[in-house]
């Protein structure tokens, strides 16, 4: 597992690896057993402060993520990738049409992610329905 940092992003270092790694757990890139690079692996690839990461990993193991193993490293727990997450997944070859029919409308990784970010908004909106995103309204009896 290679780390990104985007330093233009305004998401705090420590942050970009604990989504990073749990992105990767839900796509099961990482599963289980894994190891985790080490603090000093992710400072030369990420230009990173080993702490920042060590950081990140504590967090992670707070949340019952990973492990420490001492002397051996950092060891992933638990998963929390669903079969539905997976890159072989149906919804995730749909996913991939549909973001292929938005770069052939011309639309920029911009447009994409601010399209997405949209329609998880409404989807999982307090009140929204599973289905089709839309609120729920309660009957006043008024």
């Amino acid at each position: 597992m290679e780390y990104r940092i985007d330093r233009r992003s305004g998401v705090p270092a420590f942050q970009q690896i604990v989504q990073q790694t749990k992105q990767a757990l839900r796509l099961g890139v990482l599963v289980p057993g894994d190891r985790l690079p080490t603090a000093k692996d992710v400072a030369e690839t990420s230009a990173v402060n080993p702490n920042t990461t060590l950081k990140a990993y504590r967090e992670l193991e707070r949340e019952g993520l990973v492990e420490p193993r001492p002397g051996l490293g950092t060891f992933v727990r638990r998963t929390l990738g669903r079969p539905e997450t997976g890159t072989d997944s149906p919804l995730y070859g749909e996913l991939m049409a549909w973001m292929s029919k938005a770069a052939e409308a011309g639309l920029e990784q911009e447009d994409v992610a601010a399209l997405v970010a949209s329609a998880l908004e409404k989807q999982y909106a307090p009140g929204a329905t599973a289905a089709t995103g839309a609120r729920t309204t309660r009957s006043t009896g008024e």
